[in-house]
């Protein structure tokens, strides 16, 4: 880093209060968010759920939402309400942990005007303990791992200064020195050639703060490009943003010496959500543009290398697609007072239809690649006419988030820890209304065990895990959230899956399929599963998801 000299000397003559951290909170949002892409690239498993980054970033944002029309507020104050927003906002497991470092720190402020070092050095291992605390079995070689290795350094530290900045900086190497020390430590990580992204994330919040008192800027991410193969394109928009009517891709070849960061900063002045990859010599870039501007990243490129292919989508046109297709109203249960009512998450519109159809009084849209945050799950059943709740997170890193909406309302609410969206709907079926709370949450949480889940989907890197190779672009299976086979083709891998499942020795399988998937190539597959397994009851169910051709139930 270029470091401002002289604005760091001024800013180590003054206290660090509560508006002071407030500019810190928000440089560490910026810088995260700026380096999202980043951090969502870095996938333990093959599997195309990158939004770690994404989870953090909102998670974040939620905290910064809290504070930003603060005025002036003593440190305690401003630590507590930054906590407060990271829980609300706390998003998959990253942004529930990361809401608890938070949560610890300002445990570790509180009643304090300034941040001191002494203090500095109490809040990291508030952040630690407390991070460490909220997870039932904790994994070395994540950001848990990060947040301990900063707090020990800080600690050591502080013997030799009493300066805030000074502990500052040591925080962040030693944030970028656990980082890289994660995949020694989680084989998973090692296996799949990454840095735990969780923990780097932590890094880029921590790093923001410092480029914050450097002076450097936080808007130009440190500039690289990921293999075009990880290249996430077809992630789903909720909203498109004024500027971003026409979304560019170019593929091209440089005709001179290519200048990254240059190449960047041009494409910043035309539009946003600016990816670029390379593979062999070839590159991909990837902007959202206004109307206006949607050939002027064509026109850039042409004079600068030789185009191979250029595609151009309406954005606008696909939102109102979007909606038209949201627009189809799904019935919801009543639930009249006393009664218990389930909200689940969802991550198509079809296996809503199917809750609904099942009982349940409320869906929050998510799953893998979007995981609702805990105001989101809160949201779902705060105005529902019963104060008896049972959540269904169907995804292993929502259980956390509904965890924390239950700890944060008066309503009675029990989480049935389903951890996929078959398990989710086999509990469904003991669901009795107007039983016990407790005594119903038990028969649901036992219905998990009588089905055993299948997922289908495309790896998005070569990779080799529990003795599985599997190479970019093929079709992977996972049972039980395990990578068990890889193939040439989904009805290969449909194949393989049932295989390693002994569908042979059960009764019905269900296929859900997915949102780029069609009813008429289920059916298919439907038949090629049927005249496999003669025994077995086939039946096929729209279920809407993204990115996973199919979710499989086996009972």
């Amino acid at each position: 880093m270029a470091v401002d000299t002289a604005r760091v000397e001024k800013l180590r003559t003054k206290s660090i209060n509560g508006q002071s951290m407030k500019r810190l909170v928000e440089a560490g949002m910026i810088w995260l968010r700026t380096n999202q892409q980043t951090v969502n690239a870095l996938n333990v498993f093959p599997v195309p759920d990158g939004d770690t980054g994404t989870n953090m970033v909102l998670t974040m944002q939620s905290a910064w939402n809290e504070i930003k029309d603060l005025g002036h507020r003593g440190l305690s104050d401003m630590a507590a309400a930054v906590s407060k927003g990271a829980l609300m906002g706390a998003r998959g497991n990253s942004g529930v942990i990361l809401s608890q470092i938070w949560r610890g720190f300002s445990r570790g402020v509180h009643g304090k005007d300034v941040l001191d070092a002494e203090t500095f050095v109490k809040a990291f291992a508030e952040a630690r303990d407390t991070a460490y605390k909220g997870v039932v079995r904790p994994v070395e070689g994540t950001i848990l791992t990060v947040a301990r290795g900063v707090a020990e350094a800080t600690e050591a530290a502080l013997g030799s200064t009493n300066d805030p900045i000074t502990l500052l900086e040591v925080a962040v190497k030693a944030a970028d020195e656990w980082v890289n020390k994660t995949p020694e430590m989680l084989p998973v990580l090692k296996q799949a050639g990454v840095v735990d992204s969780g923990g780097k994330g932590l890094f880029f919040i921590l790093e923001g703060m410092l480029r914050h008192v450097y002076g450097e800027s936080l808007e130009t991410p440190t500039v690289t490009v990921q293999p075009i193969s990880s290249m996430q394109m077809q992630d789903a928009m909720e909203t498109v943003e004024d500027g971003q009517d026409y979304e560019v891709i170019v593929d091209f070849m440089p005709s001179d010496q290519f200048e990254l960061h240059k190449f960047y900063g041009r494409l910043e002045e035309m539009g946003t959500s600016i990816q670029v990859g390379e593979g062999d010599g070839m590159y991909r870039m990837h902007i959202h543009v206004p109307l206006e501007k949607r050939y002027e990243p064509i026109d850039y490129i042409m004079g600068i290398g030789t185009i191979t292919k250029v595609a151009m989508e309406n954005l606008l046109a696909q939102m109102d697609d979007i909606q038209k297709s949201k627009a189809s109203r799904i019935e919801f249960a009543a639930v009249e007072p006393g009664q218990i009512a389930v909200v689940t998450v969802s991550p198509g519109a079809g296996l809503s239809r199917i809750f609904a159809s099942l009982g349940v009084a409320a869906v929050v849209e998510g799953g893998q690649t979007m995981n609702p945050s805990t105001q989101d799950i809160l949201n779902s059943f705060e105005n529902l006419p019963t104060d008896k709740v049972i959540i269904l997170p169907n995804n292993k890193n929502i259980v956390m988030a509904a965890n924390q909406a239950r700890s944060v309302t008066v309503k009675q609410v029990a989480v049935v820890a389903s951890k996929t969206i078959p398990q989710g709907l086999a509990a469904m079926l003991s669901l009795q209304p107007d039983g016990e709370l407790d005594s119903v949450a038990e028969k649901m949480t036992k219905a998990l065990g009588n089905v055993t889940t299948g997922e289908i989907t495309v790896a998005t890197r070569s990779v080799e895990i529990d003795g599985v190779k599997v190479e970019n672009g093929q079709v992977i299976a996972l049972l039980d959230g395990k990578l068990v086979a890889s193939a040439g083709s989904v009805e290969d891998g449909c194949l393989s899956f049932l295989e390693k499942a002994d569908a042979a020795q059960h009764e019905l399988v269900t296929l859900f399929y997915g949102e780029n998937m069609t009813h008429a190539e289920a059916n298919r597959i439907a038949d090629a599963i049927k005249s496999k397994y003669l025994n077995l009851e086939v039946e096929v169910q729209e279920g809407g998801q993204p990115h996973y051709q199919f979710i499989i139930s086996v009972e």
